[in-house]
């Protein structure tokens, strides 16, 4: 096995995958591998990904790692950070065997993870999600102690131009799945015309499926410029003492947005502006819900959902997962053509046959014959 390519490194793998072209070898500082990561590079058509940390550390049964395997794409794992150092984006580097070589010197060795590697440390890490399950719930309920008043007492909410009061709303967010089941929503979107939201990359995932965000809402690190720039209302997610992370870049852009200090994830606020905003339904889409996803995430407990998802939780309709329940029938039109085409099939086959169009000539006779024309 040996893959040769120029080197693009990242600290941030969803801010990598924006960069990385197929014949690039990603290079990356990821413990735990998530889906959505894996998914990211995997579409890019990367044949190699060179991990400085665990791609599982046992922590946690993360799926990332198998599905980059089963893409046919090889995984390095556990190089050491030190690549980062040694490595430049755009260097020409060769993975071979359990080594990275740059001008033939070896630079960097770990391990090349297998299927049936990767399915015996998935198999240990499900042995330890009883104590990482013990101790989320610990960090769950520490934070419903201290935060739980600002979630569930009218908080302070924007002013915006959208209206949403009385109307139907779809939160997108991107989650497990998000991309099929938005696509199996887009009747739903078309015939409803719910206010959408665009939770970061979400917004994106809208305007790839022909739709415009009314508003976007996150920290936008994951949100393109040109979803940004689209139109949308923007809500940046600000921590409590009101530092904004992405200040700096909405004012790059000369972008105005409003600027909302709550502790709680950037889904949980899509879900909560609906909520207050007095929606008629909420539909989330994408969003996460249990908890290898909030592993996946990085996050070490769940409150702020929990409390969002019980108080918004009569109007609330959980779209994940919808593209594997249900498979839209195609339209009318659709059903038309095909009928329209099998009888074109069937006239020419009878004009081509001359049997076949004798039979029918004197049907057509008989049929005169009888009526009297």
């Amino acid at each position: 096995m040996a893959i040769a390519g120029q080197a693009q490194k990242g600290l941030k793998t969803k801010d990598l995958v924006k960069r990385l072209k197929s014949d690039d070898i990603a290079v990356i500082a990821h413990t735990d591998i998530d889906r959505v990561s894996a998914e990211g590079l995997v579409a890019t058509g990367v044949r190699a990904v060179v991990n400085a940390y665990e791609s599982i550390s046992g922590r946690y049964p993360n799926v990332g790692p198998q599905i980059l395997i089963n893409a046919g794409i090889t995984l390095l794992d556990a190089v050491g950070i030190q690549v980062f150092d040694d490595l430049q984006d755009g260097d020409a580097i060769l993975v071979k065997d359990d080594a990275v070589y740059r001008d033939g010197a070896k630079i960097a060795s770990g391990v090349v993870l297998d299927s049936e590697m990767v399915t015996s440390r998935l198999a240990a890490a499900e042995l330890r999600m009883g104590i990482e399950m013990e101790q989320f719930v610990k960090n769950t309920a520490s934070y419903l102690e201290r935060q739980s008043v600002s979630l569930i007492y009218d908080p302070w909410v924007p002013t915006l131009k959208t209206e949403i009061r009385g109307k139907q709303v779809l939160v997108v967010a991107r989650g497990y799945d998000y991309k099929d089941d938005l696509k199996t929503l887009i009747p739903y979107i078309r015939d409803v015309r719910p206010v959408l939201i665009g939770v970061d990359g979400g917004a994106d995932a809208l305007l790839k499926s022909g739709f415009k965000p009314d508003i976007i809402l996150g920290d936008m690190d994951s949100v393109t410029d040109k979803a940004l720039r689209c139109g949308a209302e923007i809500i940046a997610h600000a921590y409590d003492d009101g530092t904004c992370p992405s200040k700096e870049r909405l004012d790059s852009l000369g972008i105005d947005a409003h600027i909302w200090p709550l502790s709680a994830t950037s889904e949980d606020l899509g879900l909560l502006l609906a909520w207050e905003k007095k929606a008629d339904l909420i539909v989330a889409l994408g969003t996460h819900s249990n908890l290898v996803e909030y592993l996946d995430k990085g996050r070490s407990g769940m409150a702020s959902s929990l409390l969002v998802r019980l108080k918004v939780g009569t109007k609330l309709v959980d779209a994940k997962g919808v593209s594997k329940l249900y498979r839209s029938t195609p339209p009318a039109w659709q059903i038309v053509v095909v009928v329209i085409a099998a009888l074109l099939v069937m006239i020419t086959t009878i004009m081509l046959s001359t049997p076949i169009r004798n039979i029918f000539i004197i049907i057509w006779l008989n049929i005169r014959a009888n009526l009297g024309i």
